[in-house]
This record gives structure tokens, C-alpha cells and sequence, in this order.
């Protein structure tokens, strides 16, 4: 897993950015088009899966833009699947008390329930 983290500066005419802690570097005339250049360079550097990335304006004329690629995107999925596991195994049970729960709050909130009527 590689995480890249970029800080981002506006001169006015481009976007420029150079990593945090490394040597990787870009700039572009706008922050999409640098954000494009950053995760090429990263994937360039790191080809071990999946990527995500985030853009975060500090200021007006600065930005933090980070890249993770590899095991953060597999995570996610897999505890899903894992959870998704256990509650069929043995949560289908429990959770069927809480849908006869929700079934009985929707009645409660009913038009009658609450003895008037938008349209009275």
C-alpha cells in the first residue's frame, strides 16, 4: 500500500504541487488537471491496486491532495464481506425483531396517530 500526500499551491497562473516527504512533482492549469498528473505519477510509482484520492482546500490558493493505492480500498470491502457473513449465519435471527421494530415506529407516526390531517 502507497499513500502519496501532495501539498498544492495556486501562483495565479497554475496549480503546482510537490510531495510531502518525496520527490514526486507537477503542475497544471487547473486543480483537476493536476490532480490527473499527481495519481498518474503515483500509480507510476506504486502498481499494487486499487486508488483513491482526496482534495482539500486549506485556502483560496493552497490545497492538500492525497493518493492512496493498494490495501485501503480492499479493506472496506472486505469487512463488508465479513459482516455480511456473520449476519447470515447467525444475525438474520437477531435482526429480525429490529424490522418488526421499524414496522411498528411507522404505524405510530401515522396520519391518525397523531389526530389531525394535513388536509382537515
Amino acid at each position: 500500500m502507497g499513500v502519496f500526500t501532495f501539498v498544492c499551491r495556486d501562483s495565479g497562473a497554475e496549480w503546482s504541487a510537490k510531495q510531502h516527504k518525496g520527490e514526486l512533482e507537477a503542475s497544471a492549469a487547473t486543480p483537476y488537471d493536476l490532480q490527473r498528473q499527481l495519481v498518474s505519477a503515483a500509480c507510476a510509482e506504486d502498481k499494487s491496486g486499487g486508488v483513491q484520492s482526496s482534495f482539500t482546500m486549506v485556502s483560496p490558493k493552497s490545497a492538500i491532495f492525497q493518493v492512496v493505492i493498494g490495501g485501503a480500498s480492499a479493506g472496506p470491502i472486505g469487512g463488508g464481506a465479513a459482516a455480511g457473513g456473520a449476519a447470515a449465519s447467525g444475525g438474520a435471527a437477531a435482526e429480525a425483531p429490529k424490522g418488526e421494530e421499524k414496522k411498528e415506529e411507522e404505524k405510530e407516526e401515522s396520519e391518525d396517530d397523531l389526530g389531525f390531517s394535513l388536509f382537515d
